[in-house]
């Protein structure tokens, strides 16, 4: 067998891995050696990607806007297409920017906007996950704050009224609509991290409820939506009395729409 160290991924270990229907097999083959110390523990991570487990919970880590992101089992693995918020985020954040990352997950949001913007920027983070909230502390700290709890309950008082850059990606998949989503999300993250409800908008709804008497004056909520939410989205932000666009994005092929304190 190829040694751990190898950078040429076992061709035995690709073939299982494509056989398994891994698209990147090679790819991946070549990042469960690395994670693994010894050829034992190479097997068993192997066995447990070809059983279906998602590669980045087995490795630890998740790539998002070129940061290595840890990920443990159970937690919502950061998708490439919320890089398209952070880029908008980024570009609203001044170098001193107090940064709110809502529904944070494993924290790849906040701390991609602050690697991004810079030292000056004061990080705060939230999730109601336990675990999430664990993974989101290794990202995040000591570089910013993160809080257990439900959406804004879990802040701080202080922060209110302060938050310059508030970046959501809440829940937004139909409660019905999960179970024709890839059996990686499905059967291995938290259904708290997946689920909107009914109509995939119960969560935004109460973060729009909120969301303006956290927001500084001048200060914009980014949350992300899908292209067929998208106007109910932004409907809930216009009636909480914000001003609103929405942006998308044909090489992430994702939506965010902007919604800015009038303040």
């Amino acid at each position: 067998m190829t040694t751990v160290t190898d950078p040429h991924p076992d061709p035995a270990i690709v073939a299982r891995l494509r056989a398994a229907g891994c698209v990147f097999a090679e790819d991946e083959a070549r990042l469960i050696a690395e994670a693994a110390t010894d050829a034992d523990q190479l097997d068993e991570l192997v066995a447990k990607r070809v059983s279906g487990l998602p590669l980045e919970p087995l490795i630890g880590w998740a790539e998002f806007c070129g940061l290595r992101i840890r990920v443990a089992p159970g937690v919502f693995v950061p998708r490439h297409r919320t890089e398209f918020l952070v880029e908008q985020a980024v570009a609203l954040a001044a170098p001193d920017a107090v940064v709110l990352d809502l529904c944070c997950g494993a924290g790849a949001i906040g701390a991609a906007i602050a690697s991004r913007v810079g030292d000056g920027v004061e990080l705060v983070a939230c999730d109601i996950e336990p675990a999430a909230v664990r993974s989101a502390r290794e990202n995040i700290e000591p570089r910013g704050t993160v809080h257990e709890g439900d959406l804004f309950d879990a802040l701080p008082v202080s922060l209110r009224g302060r938050v310059d850059v508030l970046a959501v990606n809440a829940p937004y998949v139909p409660t019905e609509a999960i179970a024709l989503m890839p059996p990686e999300a499905r059967l291995y993250e938290p259904a708290v991290a997946l689920d909107g409800g009914a109509d995939g908008l119960a969560v935004q709804r109460r973060v729009a409820a909120e969301a303006a008497a956290w927001l500084a004056p001048g200060g914009s909520l980014l949350i992300e939506t899908s292209g067929e939410q998208a106007a109910r989205t932004a409907a809930l932000f216009e009636e909480a009395g914000l001003l609103v666009r929405t942006v998308v994005s044909d090489e992430y092929d994702t939506t965010v729409v902007v919604a800015t304190s009038s303040r």
